[in-house]
């Protein structure tokens, strides 16, 4: 039997031959339990634990566009606990447990990686620095190293050590750090949630809410008004948008993060580089290509794309610790829409609207905490 080359593609993105979609695509019902604006990482893994842990099916995720379409599907990948704030490393090595089974938890392949982060440190303070991070993930029950100058020349040879202005001096290593397939973790999330009885509505945009007397009984749609008993935000960069259809401001503001993909190349990273004296970030897919980013944009946008400036100061920080990558051809970028809280935390939350329920303020850490 021949395939056309669509039919190939769906085949290899749905595990199934003859291609069958890898969830339903039903008519929104007028009510349910559960409505979830946002079907990117954390709306899509809402619906799939409240129907695994709590038996709560009649739930719709509502997307905009097509599943993996925000920020899920624009990232760098990286998951990992390197933590060092009580409040964030109980909650993210947390994470990296429910990461490392996710594979066999949601019957799907996310191509969970874990080998391993190494945290640059070029001076003195920023080794004891790294060193008191690492002694409060191990107050945590998570793994770390400090290794020196040798210890980071035997996994990264190819390191700039002895750079004038940034030596490297050594690393702080969590060996179950790596990196995921941010588009396949939509996908697993999106088959689970389903197989369990959960709708899934694509290309459904949510223009406002329906609030009686305090309490959200539903919003309304481009697909017509669907009725539910609560109502979860998980719509990351357009939070200050889509809440302020509900009369609410956020303390959260919205700027692009670019992210960048090398040609492909043979080999060479072993797991996640991160620099320490700039924001520079880079692990190697699969394809051989160089996954890398840097700082957000200054301003404030709701524009998935970047502009030059960052592509240079992103790419000065890589030249800074691995000059050799100046040869190397830059294939495609895209961009995600950070929502950015004002301390760097985020919400989980209840709203003062009864029935509302609030989840952004993710900032850089949105995808490793899905």
């Amino acid at each position: 039997m021949r395939y056309s080359a669509l039919t190939i593609v769906k085949e290899a993105l749905t595990g199934h031959k003859g291609w069958k979609p890898v969830w339903r695509e039903p008519e929104p019902k007028p009510d349910y339990d559960v409505i979830i604006i946002g079907g990117g990482g954390h709306g899509l893994a809402t619906a799939y634990y409240l129907a695994r842990e709590f038996g709560v099916t009649n739930v719709a995720v509502l997307e905009k566009g097509w599943i993996g379409s925000g920020n899920i599907g624009r990232n760098t990948t990286i998951i990992r606990s390197n933590y060092l704030l009580p409040g964030n490393e109980p909650f993210y090595e947390w994470s990296m447990k429910l990461w490392e089974g996710l594979e066999q938890d949601f019957n799907y392949n996310a191509m969970v990686s874990q080998r391993g982060i190494l945290n640059l440190y070029h001076s003195d303070a920023q080794r004891d620095a790294y060193a008191r991070r690492g002694n409060a993930m191990h107050m945590a029950g998570a793994d770390a190293e400090l290794l020196d100058r040798d210890g980071v020349r035997k996994m990264a040879p190819f390191l700039d050590f002895d750079n004038a202005r940034f030596p490297v001096q050594g690393a702080l290593l969590q060996k179950r750090g790596g990196s995921v397939r941010h588009d396949a973790v939509a996908w697993g999330y999106a088959r689970g949630a389903d197989s369990r009885g959960v709708d899934i509505i694509q290309n459904c945009e949510v223009t406002g809410f329906q609030i009686e007397d305090g309490v959200c009984k539903g919003v309304e749609t481009t697909r017509g008004p669907i009725r539910a008993k609560k109502v979860a935000v998980c719509v990351a960069g357009s939070s200050g948008r889509v809440m302020a259809q509900a009369g609410m401001r956020l303390p959260i503001e919205s700027h692009v993060l670019q992210a960048f993909v090398s040609e492909g190349l043979k080999p060479v990273i072993p797991g996640v580089i991160t620099f320490g004296a700039g924001h520079f970030y880079v692990s190697q897919s699969d394809k051989g290509g160089l996954v890398f980013g840097g700082d957000i944009d200054g301003y404030n946008t709701y524009a998935q794309r970047g502009n030059l400036p960052t592509v240079e100061d992103v790419c000065e920080g890589g030249m800074a610790i691995m000059p050799m990558i100046g040869r190397a051809r830059l294939l495609r970028m895209w961009g995600g829409v950070m929502d950015m809280s004002m301390d760097g935390s985020p919400f989980i939350d209840k709203t003062h609207i009864d029935g509302l329920y609030f989840n952004g303020g993710w900032c850089y850490g949105g995808f490793k905490a899905t």
